[in-house]
């Protein structure tokens, strides 16, 4: 009998199993898939997350915030304006494929007992539960289900969701590029680019170009480009470096911290627009936020109805935000062009205005 079963090994997953058994509990942490991996992801960690990511970290992982590279400015192309302004304090571009290795790397030291290549078919019971596996049951006296927005242990979205959406991803070789996260907007869609860098790679200056796009409008990289001037001349002098990434389809819906009696997290909780910046943050507070919320029941001074009541009343109060304001940004950015072009002007003009905006695409 574990004291608790996190469900997933990315961002969310394992900074929920390190902070749990720092507490002394006794945690088993499944990953269906192996690492290292790419994924689809804009690889921007803000500066909220990365004290936490720091105390997660286990030397000599710790390392991998020492070499990331910094963003230290924003810039949004849109109706042929450009918007610009700091990102202060300044954010990491960490690559997937380095960050969530670390992160499982640093949580076999932490006593926590990590599995990869075991998918759980289903969860039973509320409280003590039964996880079954190919690899047999197991039991837990609590859950958190870190396991994504595309888990079999998710029900269908009943969010916003009546065009497709897909996400693609690669990396490119370019020179120059600035310490910048670009956000290139069009009709149907969006990409983000930014400089990144691999630990286990050559010294080859590379950037990170993530999109979100209706299926309708685009289906490849290639075809996202081509739906921006900017991007087009720009992706123009860029070379492939890694196999493109793609996921389908992204669900929009409003996040739900609690199912099931189970503890949700990061993208298992609910979806955030990729051009907020807070994807990653937003895993790993609400993973570490979720196993500090049980810690009092682990040591029997609450029942675990009253730990995960906590849990929903904490992330309303630090984290439901972010995707109340991703969504009315969205919105705008849905709007007609004729009613859209006034305001991107006027916030071209105004850079108290622009820094607001790029504060909330982060």
């Amino acid at each position: 009998m574990y004291d608790l079963i996190v469900i997933g090994g990315g961002p969310a997953g394992t900074a929920a199993a390190i902070t749990a058994a720092r507490s002394g509990a006794r945690v088993l942490l499944l990953e269906r898939g192996r690492f290292p991996r790419h994924k689809v992801c804009g690889e921007f960690v803000s500066s909220e997350s990365l004290g936490l990511l720091a105390r997660l970290l286990d030397s000599p992982d710790s390392s991998l915030l020492e070499h990331s590279l910094r963003i230290r400015q924003a810039r949004v192309f849109i109706d042929a304006r450009t918007l610009q302004a700091p990102v202060d304090p300044e954010a990491v571009s960490a690559a997937r494929f380095d960050l969530d290795k670390a992160l499982w790397d640093s949580a076999q030291p932490r006593g926590v007992d990590a599995r990869q290549q075991v998918t759980v078919q289903n969860v039973m019971g509320s409280g003590p539960f039964l996880v079954n596996t190919p690899d047999g049951p197991f039991e837990s006296q609590a859950i958190i289900n870190a396991s994504g927005r595309w888990s079999n242990l998710r029900p269908a979205s009943n969010g916003d969701n009546k065009k497709k959406w897909i996400g693609l991803k690669a990396h490119f070789a370019e020179v120059a590029s600035p310490a910048s996260v670009d956000l290139y907007f069009f009709d149907g869609g969006y990409c983000g680019v930014q400089p990144v860098s691999l630990q286990a790679g050559s010294n080859q200056p590379r950037i990170n170009a993530c999109a979100m796009v209706r299926a309708d409008v685009a289906s490849t990289l290639q075809e996202v480009f081509s739906l921006h001037p900017a991007l087009h001349e720009r992706s123009s002098r860029w070379r492939l470096l890694i196999d493109p990434v793609s996921v389908a389809p992204l669900l929009f819906g409003p996040p739900q911290p609690l199912r099931d009696g189970m503890l949700m997290v990061g993208d298992a909780a609910g979806f955030v627009d990729p051009f907020v910046g807070d994807g990653i943050s937003l895993a790993l507070r609400s993973g570490a936020l979720a196993a500090e919320c049980l810690a009092p029941f682990f040591k029997g001074a609450v029942s675990l109805q009253r730990a995960a009541s906590r849990y929903a009343e904490q992330y309303e109060q630090k984290l439901a935000f972010v995707f109340r304001s991703s969504s009315r940004i969205r919105s705008m950015l849905q709007w007609p062009r004729a009613v859209r072009t006034p305001i991107i002007s006027l916030l071209s003009n105004s850079p108290a205005a622009t820094r607001y905006l790029v504060k909330k695409t982060r």
